[in-house]
């Protein structure tokens, strides 16, 4: 087994990696662009983005929900409850009925002014095309239910970020549910119209204190789905306890790896990406799968992922992709390409960034839940020499 380690990535600087990439969106003010960075075409700038289609035979359906923790106040705002948005996607019957929306234009608004994107039309995310129909039939679930997979995203992100990845898995038989942790995105829409941005960002966010809360949001989550999925109403499609997984971008990676440290209804994990940021001690028997950037390949670059691999006592895998940035596993990659703009040190192809984060993930749970033959490293390396395996 050869060790290696991943870039650190503190909390306190997550949102800087974000803005910088997002503004990478935007075209520079004439005085402070390089005479080496042409402004991207204004014929192509304002496009509405469009979300690379799902690789799985099924439609996907959407439903959004609202879920509250009445049992614990909002660290964020302790005058409130804690009220996590929810979007689920599932496998669909064929279907007309609308197509989902990405995220609302006061959301788009709010996400790019948090990011600092100047330039761009404020509604420009709420054009991005997706693949799911909202409230599209069900596809009839196997008798022992649909394989669950909860998804965490970055820290300032919302649970749109990684609408593709959900998508994927959805087209090919999963139920996915995204989770938006309240006061910790730049913008999350309510069902009573309310839209709430980052308070968490306002504020020295300690790391292990946002990984222990979401770790408690996202064991609520599992528990209120599956018991929504149990009683029969018809809202959600059948559920197996026994295969619910967890996927993480950045602190959402660092959230996965702490709830399988303290909740053992979750079978399997996976790291997009994420410094960890934990005070557990104890190791974590069930199997977690390290995916990164390939500075995550460097020896000695975070000691953490060194940490956490040295943690792991179940099957684990770990991965960088060369040429990958913070946002490369995340839908913000081939939105901002296509707009025109990258940071100069990714060098990966926003679609190949995409393929790749769907096929190894995919395999992994695959492997977990499903327990399919491992087609992920021999068989993405082949195609895919971006990718580097550093373990199991």
């Amino acid at each position: 087994m050869l060790k290696v380690t991943g870039a650190v990535r503190p909390l306190r600087r997550c949102g800087v990696l974000v803005a910088a990439a997002m503004l990478a969106v935007a075209p520079a003010a004439a005085n402070g662009r390089s005479a080496a960075e042409p402004p991207p075409p204004r014929t192509a700038a304002w496009t509405a983005p469009v979300l690379p289609a799902p690789t799985g035979a099924l439609p996907v359906g959407l439903r959004t929900t609202e879920l509250r923790d009445t049992a614990r106040r909002d660290p964020w705002n302790p005058d409130r409850v804690r009220e996590l948005m929810v979007s689920f996607w599932y496998p669909a019957r064929p279907s007309q009925v609308p197509r989902a929306r990405y995220v609302s234009a006061r959301e788009s608004e709010m996400i790019l002014r948090r990011h600092r994107v100047e330039g761009a039309p404020a509604d420009l995310l709420s054009r991005t095309r997706v693949h799911a129909r909202t409230l599209a039939p069900p596809l009839p679930a196997p008798a022992r239910g649909l394989p669950l997979v909860l998804l965490s995203p970055g820290f300032s992100l919302p649970r749109s970020s990684l609408t593709g990845l959900a998508e994927e898995l959805a087209s090919k038989g999963y139920a996915v549910a995204a989770v938006d942790h309240a006061y910790e995105a730049a913008a999350i829409g309510h069902p009573d119209g309310r839209v709430t941005g980052c308070r968490a960002c306002k504020r020295g966010t300690d790391g292990a204190t946002v990984s222990a809360t979401r770790a408690a949001d996202l064991s609520f989550v599992r528990e209120r789905l599956l018991r929504s999925a149990a009683s029969g109403g018809g809202a959600l499609p059948p559920l197996d306890p026994s295969r619910v997984a967890l996927v993480g971008h950045s602190i959402g990676g660092s959230a996965a790896f702490e709830t399988l440290r303290k909740d053992t209804g979750f079978a399997a994990g996976v790291n997009m990406d994420g410094t960890f940021h934990t005070t557990g001690r104890s190791t974590v028997r069930r199997p977690f799968m390290l995916l990164g950037a390939g500075e995550h390949g460097r020896p000695g670059a975070d000691p953490t992922w060194d940490k956490a691999w040295r943690d792991l006592s179940g099957r684990r895998r770990w991965f960088a992709v060369d040429g990958a940035g913070h946002l490369s596993f995340t839908d913000y990659a081939p939105l901002i390409e296509r707009i025109g703009r990258t940071g100069k040190d990714v060098t990966l192809p926003a679609r190949d960034a995409s393929r790749i984060t769907r096929e190894l993930v995919t395999a992994f749970l695959d492997e977990q839940l499903l327990h399919r033959p491992w087609s992920g490293p021999d068989a993405v390396a082949q195609h895919r020499p971006e990718v580097k395996r550093h373990g199991g």
